[in-house]
């Protein structure tokens, strides 16, 4: 396929320092869903949500800058539990409707990425028609947040 041919969304990006930011996809509420993957081993860590000025904050701190729905605030991944996530990449798919960030993992070793105290949000597998727990808790979530 040549180039002419690929889908707009596909096609290389030409978008400059000035226009990033109106690249991405944003939903009817400004938002766009972020996978936070850590880079030395793979694992998908967490799923959340960036609004345009989060994304500008996690490029410009390096560091991962999230918007909360619940609290309708941004959310700088680790302000209350020291679990910051250093940002190696910003990545965006080929819809530029979801970002992917490859990340570090810091503030406990090995890294805690997930409120209840694990690696990963996603510590729930389906085996057999049932949810099973298949990482542990590395930390008490009642000693994390104060």
């Amino acid at each position: 396929m040549s180039e002419s041919t690929v889908p707009v969304a596909c096609s290389p990006s030409t978008a400059g320092p000035a226009n990033w930011l109106d690249t991405v996809r944003w939903d009817a509420d400004g938002l766009v869903p972020v996978i936070a993957q850590e880079v030395a081993s793979g694992d998908v860590l967490m799923f959340a949500w960036m609004n345009r000025e989060a994304l500008a904050a996690t490029a410009a701190r390096g560091e991962a800058v999230y918007y909360s729905r619940s609290r309708k605030r941004l959310w700088h991944k680790g302000e209350e539990s020291g679990h910051v996530q250093q940002v190696h990449e910003i990545r965006l798919d080929c819809d530029q409707d979801v970002v992917l960030l490859k990340v570090t993992q810091r503030g406990h070793e090995p890294g805690i990425a997930c409120h209840t105290g694990r690696h990963s949000c996603f510590f729930l597998r389906h085996e057999g028609g049932a949810w099973v727990t298949v990482e542990p808790v590395l930390k008490d979530p009642a000693t994390i947040y104060k």
